[in-house]
């Protein structure tokens, strides 16, 4: 039965129970049926309005999975000096690309388990997860990747330069650091620290020195392991000549790098109230301060590095912001803020030039010429492009009703 036929039925069933003959000022079926109808049209908005906040609860969730699924989460700058190298044409077009835009012959860029370099190539890593510092080995041997601590310790992969998958070199080691070139590996395991060659792979010449509990190794200069004390103060080991670390030097606080002369730029509290200051210290004489300059507000947090040629050092400062200071004259270092604060290493190019990447994970590239000119360094990209480049739908947007993506 149709709707008029059920209209026309409603209609003559109400007018046969009317009591009185006189037509009645209001028509009983026709109220009825106007009801009906509004009641009808409410649910449907009702139910519009409703699609419409599930849509944008749905999309909303999948904005939120494909910012830390996928190419999201925080990328790595990889630290070392890569050879400027171009993309070949087999390797341009979307191969080159990333959410960063073309990989740059600057640097090479972890994102997730995708390794981006300088070339061009881009290379998924199996296996490999939660990376925090990434190495490139010199000669182009590959990169090693030092994950970030987890309750199983840390891990180090090799990753082939010419292809291959990545190789676990160290599993569950207390703590790891890698030398400047990524020839050499230190690393705690159980009450001793142990430094090794790196050659293809392949951990060489082990040596081996009982160390306190809770120190660990942070770096290298030269031959030389640089080992944090857990009750502050650090110490030299040579593990070439193999022995006992040297004596510890309690005013040591943090250290960002060597200058090509051999000297560490690093942290010293200095006077009788602490002053943090920036000194170069000698390696050959338990990291004693040859010169020192203070007043700098620098953070003690350990980020930072030195450019090739020693004269620029990027690390945090104290006022929520990073500082490219000038060692030109390390007894009288200048400071210029340089932008937003590291979130993890700095890779300094031969040409001069600092990139990292900040809290937003946007990539930040600072030189030191437009520094000293005023400006101030910004993220390429951040959470802002994230978010305006993510598909979002709105029931009433004009384009949505066609059925295409807003926000491209």
């Amino acid at each position: 039965m149709s709707d008029d036929e059920l209209e026309r039925a409603l209609r003559e069933t109400l007018t046969r129970r009317v009591a009185t003959s006189r037509p009645l000022p209001a028509d009983p079926a026709g109220e009825i049926l106007r009801r009906a109808r509004r009641t009808g049209r409410r649910r449907t908005l009702t139910g519009l309005a409703l699609a419409g906040v599930a849509t944008v609860f749905i999309t909303t969730g999948v904005a939120q999975f494909s910012a830390s699924g996928g190419d999201g989460g925080t990328p790595t700058v990889v630290l070392g000096d890569p050879p400027v190298l171009f993309p070949s044409p087999s390797q341009s077009g979307p191969s080159s690309v990333t959410r960063f835009g073309p990989v740059r012959a600057e640097l090479d860029l972890l994102v997730g388990d995708r390794l981006d370099t300088s070339g061009g190539e881009r290379r998924q890593l199996a296996g490999v997860s939660g990376v925090e510092r990434a190495q490139r080995i010199h000669d182009q041997e590959g990169w090693l990747l030092t994950s970030a601590a987890t309750v199983a310790g840390r891990t180090l992969w090799w990753v082939p330069g010419g292809g291959g998958a990545p190789q676990v070199m160290l599993a569950a080691a207390d703590a790891v650091a890698v030398s400047p070139d990524g020839r050499q590996v230190a690393w705690r395991d159980g009450t001793d620290v142990i430094a090794a060659g790196v050659v293809a792979g392949q951990l060489i010449a082990p040596v081996r020195t009982a160390a306190p509990e809770g120190a660990v190794p942070v770096g290298f200069a030269g031959d030389t392991v640089l080992i944090q004390q857990p009750g502050g103060g650090m110490s030299v080991w040579d593990r070439a000549l193999g022995g006992q670390p040297g004596p510890v030097n309690p005013d040591v606080r943090t250290v960002y790098g060597t200058r090509p002369d051999g000297r560490v730029v690093g942290l010293v509290a200095a006077g009788r109230e602490q002053q943090l200051c920036l000194a170069l210290l000698d390696p050959a004489r338990d990291l004693a301060p040859v010169r020192t300059g203070c007043g700098l507000d620098l953070a003690t947090d350990g980020l930072g590095a030195v450019s090739f040629d020693g004269r620029w050092l990027l690390a945090n400062g104290t006022s929520r912001t990073a500082f490219l200071v000038d060692l030109g004259d390390p007894a009288r270092p200048v400071t210029h803020p340089a932008g937003p604060v590291l979130a993890g290493g700095v890779a300094w190019t031969r040409g001069g030039v600092a990139l990292h990447v900040d809290a937003s994970g946007g990539l930040v590239r600072v030189k030191p010429e437009r520094v000293l000119a005023g400006d101030r360094p910004t993220p390429r990209l951040s959470k802002g492009w994230r978010r305006k480049t993510t598909r979002w739908w709105w029931p009433t947007s004009p384009r949505c009703r066609t059925g295409r993506s807003v926000g491209r």
